[in-house]
This record gives structure tokens, C-alpha cells and sequence, in this order.
């Protein structure tokens, strides 16, 4: 009953924000352009200050979990190789757009955003331990593969936009900070730590700003609900499935179910608003996969118990 209740507030704190976003833009605090000067600050000052944070301020890899932390890196390889094989599959059928979309949210889940307060409130210090090294290729695959969804290149230039872009970049800082252990300058480290704050509610916002434009009607469609039904039940189920005949150690199997089991991430709606996509539909996939997830987590959680 506690583990439900916190996962309760924490979801209805996000599902505050979003509304919050809704409503600055109906009442046309925001407008298209500002709502596009939002995403643009996100993607390349506070996505970057969260990811580089991530990597210094989470990890702390000891000699004595080192096996489990590389098992949680390779598990974690394993999923993002086969979450973009297999997105390619499901949605095959769909209109380009669409399936850009619902594809970056396969690839790319919010298991940063809500899974390490998760990882926390059930599994304490080890947990996020081992959800920040779960995180490592996530983040890779969601400003190689992920963002490559969203361009209209070919591929030498999008590899040279994805190499020069700012959480590409970010990424390779914080594993060299992660590598060798240097200690940023207080003040340095201080500002990373506060803009990366902004995070969830900047990027909440901005996906209600993009939803409070979406047809209501809509919001529970055929195709949002199919994406969701995947993302967090077959998914999450499936990998139970794979790793349970396996001698992994429970809690990271747990971790591994659990966060397989996360809602669409966030930046999905960002990165599509940004770069022309459906950012409408990526909004109504966060929103209703958010929505759902309330009740989907605590199930999974009893689960793999």
C-alpha cells in the first residue's frame, strides 16, 4: 500500500504539471513560439545539465557490485537493441509521423524522470544504483537512434548532427566524469545540479502547452492505446518472461521489469515538436501512457515479488 501511494503522488504531481502546461497556454500565457522557445531550451541547456548529472551525480560504481552493475549494462544493452528492432515491427503499418513517434517511445521510456524516484522509494541507494547504470544506454540510443527518428538527413549528416549535438555531447562528458571520478568546481557542479532541476516541470509544461492544442476525442484513440497496452504491459511481462529461467540477482531483475515498464518519455513530444513531427500524438502517448501507468507499475511490482 505504500509503494502505491507514493507512486500516486508522484504521478499526480506530473499529471499537475502537464495540466499546468495546459492551462498557461490556454490562457495564452504561452504561445506556439514560446512553447518552441521552451523546447529549444530544453534540448540544449537543461537536457544537457540533467544528463551530465545523471552520470556524476548518481552513479558510484564499488568493486563489490561491479558484476551486478556490468549485468545491469549488458540487460540494458539487450533491451534498447531489441526495443528498436522490434518497434520497427509493430508499427510498421502507421504513417511515417506516427510511427516516428510511437517508435521514440518504445526506444525511449521515462524510466529517468519517475523510474529513479521509483527505484528509490523501493529499493533505497542500491536501486538507484543500479537504475542510473540501467540508464546508460538509454541515454545513448535515445540521441542516436532515437533522435534519428525525427531527422529528414541522410544518414552521414545525421551522424554528424547527432555527433555535434548537445546531449550527445553531454553524454560523453558524463561518462568521462563518471570514469574518472574528477570533482567539478562547487559553484560549476551547483549550477549543473540546479538547471537540471528543471527538468520534469519545464518539460511537463511545454507537454501541456503542446496538448491543451489536441482533440479530446482523440486522446483515447485506437493507436494511443494500443501503444500503451505495449509499452506497459507485453513489454515490461516480456522481459519478466526472458529473465526469469536466468540466475540474475532478484533486485536487479526487479529493476529491469520495472523500469521496462515506464511510460513514453518525455522528450518524445519535445523532439517531435522541435523537429516537425506529429508532436500532438507524441503528447496524447506521454499523457495517456502516464495516465495508465498509475495502476500498471504497482501490478508490475507485485509481479516479479
Amino acid at each position: 500500500m505504500e509503494f502505491f501511494l507514493n507512486m500516486l503522488n508522484l504521478q499526480l504531481m506530473l499529471f499537475l504539471l502537464i495540466v499546468m502546461g495546459i492551462l498557461v497556454r490556454k490562457l495564452g500565457i504561452i504561445d506556439i513560439q514560446s512553447r518552441k522557445g521552451l523546447s529549444d531550451l530544453l534540448i540544449y541547456v537543461i537536457l544537457p545539465c540533467n544528463i551530465i548529472q545523471s552520470f556524476w551525480g548518481e552513479i558510484s560504481i564499488t568493486d563489490e557490485f561491479f558484476r551486478n552493475c556490468m549485468i545491469a549494462l549488458m540487460l540494458s544493452l539487450f533491451i534498447q537493441i531489441f526495443s528498436i528492432y522490434i518497434s520497427k515491427l509493430l508499427f510498421r503499418h502507421y504513417p511515417a509521423a506516427k510511427k516516428n513517434v510511437m517508435s521514440y517511445g518504445m526506444i525511449c521510456s521515462n524510466s529517468s524522470f519517475i523510474g529513479i524516484p521509483i527505484a528509490e522509494a523501493l529499493y533505497g541507494s542500491l536501486g538507484v544504483l543500479y537504475t542510473s547504470i540501467f540508464q546508460i544506454p538509454i541515454r545513448f540510443t535515445m540521441w542516436t537512434s532515437g533522435l534519428a527518428l525525427f531527422t529528414s538527413v541522410d544518414k552521414k549528416e545525421a551522424f554528424r548532427k547527432l555527433v555535434k549535438h548537445p546531449c550527445i555531447i553531454s553524454v560523453f562528458i558524463g561518462f568521462f566524469l563518471m570514469l574518472t571520478h574528477i570533482s567539478l568546481p562547487a559553484f560549476l557542479g551547483n549550477t549543473i545540479a540546479a538547471v537540471s532541476k528543471c527538468t520534469v516541470p519545464v518539460s511537463m509544461i511545454v507537454i501541456g502547452a503542446i496538448l491543451a492544442d489536441a482533440n479530446v476525442k482523440t486522446l483515447f484513440s485506437k493507436s494511443v492505446l494500443y501503444f500503451t497496452l505495449l509499452r506497459l504491459v507485453v513489454f515490461p511481462v516480456f522481459i519478466f518472461l526472458i529473465l526469469k529461467p536466468f540466475p540474475v540477482d532478484p533486485l536487479l531483475a526487479s529493476i529491469c521489469v520495472i523500469m521496462s515498464g515506464m511510460p513514453a518519455g518525455s522528450t518524445g513530444s519535445i523532439l517531435a515538436e522541435k523537429y516537425g513531427c506529429d508532436s500532438m500524438f507524441a503528447s496524447q502517448l506521454i499523457f495517456v501512457s502516464t495516465f495508465c501507468s498509475i495502476f500498471t507499475i504497482p501490478l508490475l511490482g507485485l509481479l516479479i515479488k
